[in-house]
């Protein structure tokens, strides 16, 4: 299943607002830093968000 906006918004509501939100990043971990909207790109295309890792680590 693909995970959906609504899905992870779900699964993060369960979770303490403090916690810190990581992403696995070249082997790793790292904390997301940012996102990025990407709009749909076509026909039947979804739009997209983009968990980006922070570069401090």
């Amino acid at each position: 299943m693909t995970m959906i906006v609504a899905h992870l918004m779900e699964a993060l509501r369960s979770l303490p607002p403090d916690a810190v939100v990581l992403i696995e990043c070249d082997g790793g971990l790292s904390r997301v830093d940012a996102l990025d909207f990407v709009a749909a790109q076509g026909v039947g295309a979804p739009a997209e968000v983009i968990l980006l890792p922070s570069l401090d680590e």
